[in-house]
């Protein structure tokens, strides 16, 4: 095997691991090029045919690019989609424009997810972060446990060694699963392009500037760049000293910030 087909047989074990441990379990999709990649490896898991729901926190303040995207694409590949939104939070005039971040990411992310949760009854979720995104993410393992609050208590993570996973939980807790830790940024464009995954065109330079990581639309910058295919994109990263999340707000970017957020039950 070459090295993307490494990462993706690990990537596939711990998606039907998780899946084989809990009935009960769904999957975060954000709509970006981790999450994509992460909804690609579920279908190759179990033949095209996802068994559990497909999770979009919409906050109502995305890219119109990405309700456009997800709609397309949930009914192209039959997925179970639902959405959850803090509908309550809305109402009260939550929202990014406000000098909160955290507030804001946490009634309308982590909140609404909660509610999900505790709704539907989730044993397991599954999420594509990677360790290389952020320094705080470094921190977590492919089965992270969290309590009835979403608290993570990243300073007693349970020990992850030869490839041996935590992959039960006690009955108060649910699990995060996180099959994309061992993938980089170039790794991600370098399986989208062997496998043709769609991705959404922010990612791709209009104008001399693009996105190189997407959430809210009124908390996300686009970067300088030329890069408007995956050859290119590519060649920048290889290139680039700048930081993955530089584009987005970047009072949540802080180590400080993004730890008590994830603390907290942010994704």
């Amino acid at each position: 095997m070459d090295h993307l087909d490494e990462l993706e047989s690990k990537s596939i074990y711990i998606i039907r691991e998780a899946y084989y441990q809990f009935r009960d379990i769904g999957m975060l999709w954000s709509i970006g090029k981790d999450s994509t990649t992460l909804l690609w490896l579920c279908r190759k898991a179990f033949l095209d045919q996802i068994p559990f729901p497909v999770i979009h926190i919409d906050t109502a303040y995305k890219f119109p690019q990405i309700y456009g995207f997800r709609d397309r694409y949930a009914r192209e590949w039959g997925l179970a989609l639902k959405v959850a939104r803090n509908e309550e939070a809305l109402m009260q005039g939550v929202g990014p424009n406000s000098n909160d971040k955290l507030k804001c990411c946490t009634e309308l992310k982590t909140i609404a997810l909660k509610q999900l949760i505790a709704r539907e009854g989730y044993k397991a979720i599954l999420l594509g972060i990677r360790r290389d995104e952020h320094g705080i993410r470094a921190k977590e393992r492919y089965f992270s446990p969290r309590d009835q609050q979403f608290t993570w208590d990243y300073k007693n993570q349970p020990a992850e060694l030869w490839d041996q996973y935590k992959s039960e939980a006690d009955d108060e807790t649910h699990l995060r699963v996180h099959p994309l830790l061992h993938w980089t940024e170039v790794d991600i464009w370098s399986y989208i392009k062997r496998e043709n995954i769609p991705f959404i065109d922010l990612y791709r330079a209009v104008d001399g500037k693009r996105y190189r990581s997407i959430g809210c639309e009124t908390c996300c910058d686009p970067i300088p760049s030329e890069a408007d295919d995956i050859d290119s994109i590519l060649d920048e990263l290889i290139n680039t000293k700048t930081r993955e999340r530089a584009g987005r707000a970047q009072d949540k970017e802080q180590a400080y910030m993004m730890q008590k957020l994830r603390a907290l039950g942010y994704m």
